[in-house]
C-alpha cells in the first residue's frame, strides 16, 4: 500500500500573498448640526427680535498710533470681568415681570436689556396671567448656566395665584455687566 505524499505547505510569497485590508476613517461631507458662527438664541414668543449685523468684540490693534474712533463702541466682557450671574438674572426676571405686571415703567429695563428686548417687551402684549389680579409675585430659585465665557443662560419659576410659569434669559457680558439679549416667558 502506498502512502499519498502531500507537498510540505508553503508560505505565499510577496506577489502572491492577498492584499492586507486596513480601516481608513473618512470624515462625512455633511455640515455641522448648527452652524458655530451662529449663536442659539431666546425669543419672546409673537415678536420678531432684532438682531445686530454682527457680534461686537474686541478689535485687532494697528500697529501705529490708536485712533481715538477705535476705543468706542460696546466690547465684549470675559466672566472674570463680570458680577455674579445669578443676581443679575434674578434682577432681569423680577424686573421684566413687574413691567409686565404694570407695577415699574418699561423705561427701567432700558440699561438692563438689548434694544431687540426691550422693544418687544415696550410693544409686545402682555400675558393675561402676569397683568391681570393683585396677587403678589414670587420669583424662584434661578438657575445659571454658563455655556461659553461671558454668557449666561438663567431660569426660574414665577408663581402667582397659585400658578407656576417659566421664564427663561439668556444674559451676555457687554461693558463689564450683563445685558439680557433674548427673553422668554412661558
Amino acid at each position: 500500500m502506498t502512502v499519498p505524499v502531500h507537498p510540505a505547505p508553503t508560505r505565499p510569497t510577496p506577489a502572491t500573498a492577498p492584499a492586507r485590508l486596513r480601516l481608513v476613517r473618512v470624515p462625512t461631507p455633511q455640515p455641522p448640526l448648527q452652524d458655530p458662527r451662529v449663536p442659539v438664541r431666546l425669543v419672546v414668543p409673537g415678536v420678531a427680535v432684532p438682531r445686530p449685523p454682527h457680534r461686537p468684540g474686541p478689535r485687532p490693534r494697528p500697529a501705529g498710533p490708536v485712533p481715538r474712533d477705535d476705543e468706542f463702541g460696546p466690547t465684549w466682557s470675559q466672566r472674570a470681568d463680570l458680577p455674579a450671574a445669578g443676581e443679575a438674572g434674578r434682577r432681569v426676571v423680577t424686573l421684566a415681570l413687574e413691567v409686565l405686571a404694570g407695577r415699574r415703567p418699561v423705561g427701567q429695563l432700558q440699561s438692563l436689556t438689548s434694544p431687540g428686548v426691550f422693544t418687544a417687551l415696550a410693544r409686545g402684549r402682555r400675558p393675561r396671567w402676569c397683568s391681570g389680579g393683585t396677587a403678589p409675585l414670587l420669583v424662584g430659585p434661578v438657575h445659571v448656566c454658563e455655556p461659553v465665557d461671558g454668557v449666561a443662560e438663567v431660569s426660574a419659576v414665577a408663581h402667582r395665584g397659585g400658578r407656576a410659569h417659566a421664564v427663561a434669559a439668556r444674559l451676555e457680558g457687554i461693558d463689564g455687566r450683563w445685558r439680557c439679549t433674548a427673553l422668554q416667558i412661558g
